[in-house]
């Protein structure tokens, strides 16, 4: 079976992310530079979610219910603003998305990718809430062509986030640090503190 990441970036085309740049009014490098950073905070999320008692049941119900990846088949209509035909309204949701993956990280999540990308938070917000959708959409398309159960959601959601911690970079360590935190107060600045240290260790050689 493919590895969860390697599916999310396959969808993540040069004409996906030049429509998602419009969209936002931003750079296409820069917006290719967040959504990397996207995909690596809502599979860190799902992947803690999934952890929690009753949790991967939960994401299971869910994307039986409202994510069947019939929505990667509308991608143009979906980032354009559009209705897809024939598609789960929830399944489109970005904000209500987030809100159940992220939680009360979603700001500091937003405040990390601007900061790793350049964008200005309203445009990561909007990246996050296309991007999300795309997220949930190819985890139910694995959940139902291979069969799964919620052992199996847990299962690929823990070898995504294990293959981005081994493939590194400076994007998933901050956002694997900021998501690993208890509470919200202060966790934006601590992961900005590790962020800076990385920086100067770069620019120290």
């Amino acid at each position: 079976m493919a590895n969860l990441i390697d599916l999310l970036q396959s969808q993540l085309s040069d004409g996906l992310i030049d429509q998602l740049s419009k969209q936002i009014g931003a750079p296409q490098q820069q917006t290719r530079t967040a959504a990397d950073s996207i995909l690596s905070s809502l599979i860190g999320g799902l992947a803690k979610n999934a952890q929690q008692p009753g949790g991967a049941d939960a994401l299971a119900n869910a994307l039986d219910n409202d994510h069947d990846g019939s929505l990667l088949d509308n991608l143009n209509d979906l980032i354009g603003g559009g209705k897809p035909a024939n598609i789960n309204p929830r399944a489109a949701n970005g904000e209500g998305i987030l809100k159940h993956v992220l939680g009360g990280k979603k700001g500091g999540v937003m405040d990390m990718v601007s900061q790793i990308s350049g964008l200005g938070q309203g445009q990561t917000g909007n990246l996050m809430a296309m991007l999300a959708p795309i997220v949930m959409g190819m985890l139910g398309k694995q959940k139902k062509s291979s069969g799964l159960d919620s052992g199996g959601i847990a299962n690929i959601l823990a070898g995504a986030l294990g293959a981005q911690k081994q493939r590194g970079g400076l994007a998933t360590t901050l956002i694997t640090n900021l998501l690993d935190r208890d509470g919200d107060g202060s966790a934006i600045d601590d992961v900005a503190k590790i962020g800076m240290n990385i920086f100067s260790k770069f620019f120290r050689r």
